[in-house]
């Protein structure tokens, strides 16, 4: 089993662009789902934004993104959590409950569209975190 830590940007509406720039100077390979992809908008003028990103370089690093919806701020400067994920959910959701518990749920953790378990909470101390249980079996 294993958990994965790493950042996690948001951006208006050019998280393509920028995570196409960071690939062009960090390397490596660059995943990218769209709203429209995961079915997870019934607004057309977002079915292009980007929904997640991953880029994985040679030297380990992993860096991932996703256009903020229009209902939804997105402030330069706060564009950012820290984002834990992968497949050990009792190690996952441990971490779950003790940063969200003393802080503010703002996504409960619950069953996403794509199928993992997925939360975003705000710890005491004002930092941003999303946490990500994939299915297990998968």
């Amino acid at each position: 089993m294993a958990v994965r830590f790493n950042p996690y940007l948001s951006f208006r509406d050019s998280a393509r662009p920028a995570m196409e720039f960071y690939r062009s100077v960090l390397g490596g390979e660059l995943e990218i789902s769209t709203f429209g992809d995961m079915h997870a908008t019934d607004d057309p003028s977002e079915n292009d934004k980007v929904m997640h990103s991953m880029l994985t370089t040679a030297r380990g690093f992993v860096l991932m993104a996703s256009d903020t919806p229009q209902g939804m701020d997105c402030t330069p400067g706060t564009n950012f959590a820290l984002s834990l994920s992968g497949d050990d959910e009792e190690t996952l959701r441990g971490y779950w409950e003790a940063l969200s518990g003393s802080g503010r749920v703002d996504l409960p953790l619950e069953r996403a569209p794509w199928g993992d378990l997925f939360g975003m909470c705000t710890d005491r101390f004002g930092i941003s975190w999303m946490v990500s249980i994939g299915d297990q079996q998968g």
